[in-house]
């Protein structure tokens, strides 16, 4: 009889391996599509309490962090006890925001007069940023500086406008002693015996560029001459500069 033939040993067959496939972020709560009517009103009523109470949390987060601030920069020269300094350009609108770079004035915040501070009274919202847009939209202050302010409004303008700024601006609700004191009515005075023309008499005005006058650390508007010459209905007139009451320097950024 011929030998029988050995069986060939079988390789072990590599196991191929199944790419992993990313799986898609489903939210965990969905308005249901189909089922009675009362069930979808139901889920969207809840979906929207949810999203309100989050809303919420945040904008006490942020009133307990704003009042922790006004307590410990309570009395300070720097900020005027706001905890927060705000800039404006000069037509007086808002640019931005860092916080208060003066030692606190306390160490320490009580809980009780956090808690007063951030849910009663007028004040409660002080020291926080809001947004407002020309279509009517607006957000009252909750945000704690104006970058987290300019982000909410351009995520209104990407979502309403398109991403094209329409003129929205955010504010800040600042302390009133944190107010900037008002400005002194001009001085002025007519001059009758000048011997000029009233084109020699407005050609003495300093013409400086604001930018240029600042970093020189000259006034922007009179670029440090102190005294604006105008002539109007025949009289020639010497006011004195109501930006520097006269002194021709730059007024010293808080």
């Amino acid at each position: 009889m011929p030998p029988k033939r050995k069986q060939a040993a079988r390789k072990a067959t590599a196991r191929r391996r199944t790419t992993a496939t990313r799986k898609k972020t489903v939210s965990r709560a969905r308005v249901p599509r189909g089922g009675p009517i009362h069930a979808r009103i139901g889920a969207s009523m809840a979906l929207f309490a949810a999203g309100k109470l989050e809303t919420h949390d945040s904008v006490i987060q942020s009133r307990k962090d704003a009042a922790i601030l006004r307590v410990t920069h309570k009395n300070c020269t720097t900020c005027k006890g706001n905890g927060s300094i705000y800039t404006k350009n000069k037509q007086g609108v808002f640019t931005g925001s860092k916080p208060c770079t003066a030692k606190p004035t306390a160490t320490k915040a009580g809980k009780w007069a956090v808690y007063k501070a951030s849910r009663f009274g007028a004040e409660k919202r002080t020291g926080l940023v809001g947004w407002s847009c020309p279509c009517g939209r607006k957000e009252k202050a909750r945000y704690r500086d104006a970058k987290t302010a300019t982000a909410a409004l351009r995520a209104h303008e990407k979502k309403k406008h398109g991403g094209t700024t329409v003129g929205g601006q955010w504010f800040a609700q600042v302390p009133p002693e944190a107010m900037p004191e008002p400005k002194q009515p001009a001085v002025s005075k007519v001059v009758t015996d000048s011997g000029m023309t009233d084109e020699q008499w407005i050609k003495q005005n300093k013409k400086l560029h604001p930018g240029k006058a600042i970093a020189q650390g000259k006034c922007w508007k009179c670029a440090g001459n102190g005294k604006l010459h105008g002539a109007f209905g025949g009289e020639q007139t010497l006011t004195v500069c109501d930006e520097c009451r006269g002194s021709g320097k730059a007024a010293v950024a808080a």
